[in-house]
């Protein structure tokens, strides 16, 4: 149970207490400061705590978005002040302390725990209500601001992130924001509602590898009504304000296994109509992975830069001026509400083949787009990168002990090497395994150099105007050349062998980016030690595919064992992490109230 101390004397009629208790709160009264201390002392440590003026007036969602956002260790609005038991320690030290100035006894408690050094969180309340009036006239006049705006509307509205794309804005929030409010009152989690998500989807891609016309078409129904649910789990999350630790791995890391379960479940049902598209499911799989890598990249490189201007950017904020234009950018970069439409459609109307080169053409065509743009905005802006956002790169690099070997011999000789040893290596290493026959020595040789050229290429901070494409470079590099090899064994299984591998490597990037953008740093070292980082998987492909070459039909088993390994070991690691270290929980936020 949360306690929360109402300061100061009762206002008769008021329906302050009613509306604290249904938020979960045991109201307790305190007439003055010196009162409010003695019942603080009174309330467990590990309990939330709130301070609240008697004479609030607001909406019921102001309230809730200040004294129980569980995201933050201290949050306040006018009246109402609340700490998590990380801030506790600050509370109780303000509360036992002459509070100085004026106003609201809560709104100087919050100015005093900010003042000592902790955090405190400001929710945007919009068109919310949250006062203290300090006479009659003022009091009518904010009890008529709170019953002119429908509370629950507002609640409903700021449940739906800011940005989506246009067929998640116009053909699923409309109603999925209902469904949401139908899940919270009856007590489902969003965690529940994720999982419902994801066990709808693998039944989707269930019914797309019968290879059957009715199963496409029951495929293609039930993945929308996944990416329904999808979306729907993240407005409880909102409207509700269930953030967990849980929940964001579980958000993290779901999209993309129902994605990549579904372009599974169609090449299983092409191969039963004897159609091989296994290749242009794992190009799908590597072309969408590349493309989030780039977008991660980019975008921790500039987290913190400063002179953060260029024309582009300029250009780009003048097109969104213009609002249809902004719909036609998200649109075309086909995001994920678009994507899942069309293979929707085209599952249930087409075939796997049409569904595949569909995708890969258009997202292509999207991370072209994206990709360009930030190119030449980091081409033509000035700016200057932080230690941190070159650590982050690092870290998103996936650097194992072949490489940090090289870069600490070879990165001397090649100061500030950045993109252009990250290309000159994965060029070399993706022509040679193209232009020789499976099993060559030549690919190790390139894989060799591809692992030197790794080590030179991170052995110096990345603040170079491109280095951000380092990761998603090194990430085409490493997938493309396991789809080349399992394409150039030509036996049966080594293609599927290959997408399970790749898939497991990309969750521990997938991994690796959301504890980075959680503020928790990558994983740890010795993760990406045992599971060799990307040049030592590498290397060790290549490796595998020349000791078998003579007994290509042993590949896919070296393979499977490779991506069972990886995939064990990720696993592991990142549920104990997400569970039990307390990481911090990441998530978009709704519409401005």
């Amino acid at each position: 149970m949360s306690t929360v101390i109402l300061t100061g004397l009762p206002v008769p009629g008021s329906p302050l207490t009613d509306g604290l208790r249904s938020l979960g709160f045991d109201v307790r009264p305190a007439a003055g400061p010196e009162e409010t201390a003695a019942v603080l002392a009174g309330v467990p440590a590990d309990q939330r705590v709130a301070v609240v003026d008697s004479a609030f007036v607001g909406h019921v969602h102001a309230l809730r978005l200040a004294l129980t956002d569980p995201r933050f260790d201290a949050c306040a609005v006018t009246g109402a002040f609340a700490v998590q038991p990380a801030a506790r320690a600050a509370l109780d030290k303000a509360a036992v302390l002459p509070v100085e100035g004026d106003g609201p006894y809560a709104d100087r408690l919050a100015a005093a725990v900010e003042a000592a050094g902790t955090t405190v969180q400001h929710p945007e309340l919009g068109t919310l209500v949250a006062t203290v009036p300090t006479t009659d006239a003022e009091r009518a006049a904010a009890d008529a601001a709170v019953a002119a705006v429908d509370d629950e509307a507002v609640r409903l509205r700021t449940a739906v992130k800011s940005r989506d794309g246009f067929f998640t804005t116009f053909f699923i929030s409309p109603y999925s924001r209902y469904i949401a409010r139908w899940c919270a009152r009856r007590g489902l989690t969003p965690n529940q509602v994720t999982t419902a998500s994801l066990i709808t989807a693998l039944i989707a891609a269930g019914c797309a590898a019968t290879g059957e016309r009715g199963g496409y078409i029951a495929a293609g129904v039930l993945l929308l009504v996944s990416f329904v649910l999808d979306c729907t789990d993240g407005q409880l999350a909102r409207y509700s304000l269930q953030y967990s630790t849980m929940g964001a791995w579980l958000d993290a890391t779901f999209d993309r296994a129902k994605e990549y379960s579904f372009y599974a479940g169609l090449a299983l049902g092409a191969a039963r109509n004897g159609d091989d598209v296994w290749a242009l499911a794992l190009g799908a799989m590597i072309l969408m992975t590349c493309r989030h890598v780039v977008d991660f990249a980019f975008n921790e490189a500039n987290h913190d830069a400063t002179a953060n201007t260029s024309p582009t950017a300029a250009l780009s904020d003048k097109l969104d001026s213009v609002g249809w234009t902004v719909w036609v950018r998200r649109m075309i970069i086909l995001p994920i509400g678009e994507r899942w439409a069309m293979i929707a459609v085209l599952t249930a109307a087409t075939t796997p083949r049409i569904v595949f080169y569909a995708l890969l053409i258009g997202c292509a065509f999207g991370a072209l787009y994206t990709t360009a743009g930030r190119v030449l905005r980091s081409l033509t802006r000035r700016a200057r990168r932080t230690d941190r956002a070159a650590r982050a790169l690092a870290d998103l690099a996936d650097s194992g002990p072949v490489a940090e070997l090289a870069g600490r011999v070879v990165g001397r000789m090649a100061p500030g090497a950045g993109i252009a040893a990250a290309v000159i290596g994965s060029v070399a290493l993706l022509w040679t395994a193209w232009a020789y026959a499976f099993g060559a020595r030549q690919v190790i040789v390139a894989a060799a150099f591809y692992a030197v050229l790794a080590g030179a290429a991170v052995a110096r901070p990345l603040k170079g105007a491109l280095d951000w494409l380092v990761p998603p470079v090194f990430r085409a590099a490493e997938y493309t050349t396991v789809l080349i090899l399992a394409a150039k064994a030509d036996v049966p299984g080594a293609l599927p062998a290959a997408f399970g591998l790749v898939a497991a490597v990309a969750y521990h990037h997938y991994d690796t980016v959301y504890r980075i953008r959680g503020g928790s740093g990558a994983p740890p070292r010795w993760l990406v030690w045992t599971i060799g980082g990307h040049d030592g998987r590498v290397l060790l492909t290549a490796v595998l595919a020349a000791v078998l070459a003579t007994r290509a039909a042993d590949f896919p088993v070296a393979l499977t064992a490779l991506a069972v390994f990886v995939a064990l070991v990720v696993l592991v690691e990142s549920i104990r992490f997400w569970v039990s270290s307390g990481a911090p929980a990441v998530h978009d936020e709704g519409e401005p109230a």
